[in-house]
C-alpha cells in the first residue's frame, strides 16, 4: 500500500477531495487536520496547509514524517502567467522555485539548489488524466511567494525574471520540502485568475470552479495510481 499525500492551501481546494474520502480518520498535529483514508490499494492523506510558504513547508514535513507520504501532490488554484493560458485551464509543474528570494542564496549556500524538479511520472499521470477528461493543460515552471499577485507590472517583472506558467503562494515550499526528503512531488493547479490588475475579481468569480476542477483531476490521478499498483501486485 502506497501513501499519497495531498496538500491544498485553502479549504475550498480540498473539499471536493475530502468529501469522497471513505471512512476518514482525522488527526490534529501542530494545528493542521490530516485526513487519512483508503483509496483502492493505496492510502491518501489530505491536509489544508493554510496560505504561504512557511505553512506549506511545515505541513509537508509532517505529512512525510508522521504519515510516511511516498508521493506528494499539491492541489489548488493559481494565477496564470504564461501568455495564452486561460482561466480554468490546468498547469502541471515541471519545476518550482520561490520568486521572492534571490536564487543566488539557494544556489551558493545550503541546500545548493534553487529550482526543484517535479517527478516526471507524476507529471505524465496528471497530463494523461487531463487528456482523458478533455481538459486543457500546460506543463511548466510554477513560482511562489508570500504575496497574492494582482498587479500587471509585478506580473511582467516576474515573467521576465522567471518565465513561469503560474504563480501561487505555496508550491515552491512544498516542492523544496519534498526534494529535501527525496519524495516525488507534483503540483497540479487550475487557473483562477491571470495575476493581473483584474486578478482579484477573477479569483472571486472562479475560485470554486477552479478548485472543483483540479480536485477531480487529483482524485483521478490517485485512482489511476491505485489501479497501477494493483496491477503491479
Amino acid at each position: 500500500m502506497k501513501t499519497i499525500g495531498i496538500i491544498g492551501a485553502m479549504p475550498s481546494e480540498l473539499i471536493g477531495i475530502q468529501s469522497v474520502q471513505e471512512n476518514p480518520v482525522r488527526e490534529e498535529i501542530a494545528g493542521y487536520t490530516f485526513v487519512s483514508s483508503s483509496h483502492g490499494t493505496n492510502r491518501i492523506v489530505t491536509a489544508c496547509c493554510g496560505i504561504g510558504k512557511v505553512n506549506a513547508a511545515v505541513c509537508t514535513q509532517i505529512m512525510i514524517d508522521r504519515f510516511g507520504a511516498e508521493e506528494i501532490i499539491n492541489t489548488g488554484i493559481a494565477g496564470g502567467m504564461k501568455q495564452g493560458i486561460k482561466v480554468l485551464e490546468i498547469v502541471i509543474s515541471t519545476s518550482v522555485l520561490p520568486h521572492d528570494l534571490d536564487a543566488h542564496f539557494l544556489k551558493d549556500y545550503p541546500p545548493y539548489h534553487a529550482e526543484f524538479e517535479a517527478d516526471e511520472k507524476l507529471q505524465a499521470l496528471a497530463a494523461a488524466v487531463c487528456k482523458e477528461k478533455g481538459i486543457v493543460c500546460h506543463a511548466g515552471r510554477i513560482v511562489s511567494g508570500d504575496a497574492f499577485i494582482t498587479d500587471s507590472a509585478v506580473k511582467a517583472a516576474l515573467t521576465e525574471a522567471h518565465d513561469p506558467y503560474a504563480v501561487d503562494m505555496e508550491t515552491a515550499a512544498i516542492g523544496q520540502c519534498a526534494w529535501r526528503n527525496g519524495v516525488p512531488f507534483v503540483s497540479v493547479r487550475c487557473i483562477s485568475d491571470l495575476a493581473d490588475d483584474e486578478g482579484a475579481m477573477s479569483f472571486d468569480e472562479f475560485e470554486h470552479l477552479a478548485a472543483d476542477r483540479v480536485a477531480e483531476i487529483v482524485m483521478a490521478m490517485c485512482g489511476a495510481s491505485a489501479s497501477a499498483q494493483s496491477s503491479a501486485d
